[in-house]
């Protein structure tokens, strides 16, 4: 599989995990409703879905990797979607995050 394949993957995934919990969120602490809640519930599941798409084979490699884009997609999401400015720490934690994630999907191994 492609890295750029994997990326868009791992893309896909954190839209639909975030943006399964932020409209769970919304639901519970907005009150906005069932609707949403389920909406949300839906999205999660298909964001466990998207993951076994990864090539590697690996549960714990694949997951581990995806808390890096996980991280800095959650900053993201509050940027566009709640208005949130993420300070310089945030960005930097998100950029070692990211750099963590590349280590772990994308380096090379002898097998």
């Amino acid at each position: 599989m492609s890295v750029a394949r994997s990326v868009a993957l791992f893309v896909a995934a954190a839209f639909l995990e975030i943006g399964g919990a932020w409209l769970v969120w919304q639901g519970l602490r907005e009150h906005r409703g069932l609707l949403w809640i389920g909406g949300g519930v839906v999205a999660l599941g298909l964001y466990g879905v998207v993951a076994t798409f990864q090539s590697d084979a690996n549960f714990g490699r694949v997951l581990a990797a995806y808390g890096g884009v996980f991280v800095a997609g959650s900053l993201a999401w509050g940027m566009v979607a709640d208005g949130y400015r993420p300070d310089r720490y945030d960005i930097a934690g998100a950029l070692i995050c990211l750099a963590g994630m590349a280590v772990i999907m994308y380096a090379p191994r002898g097998h």
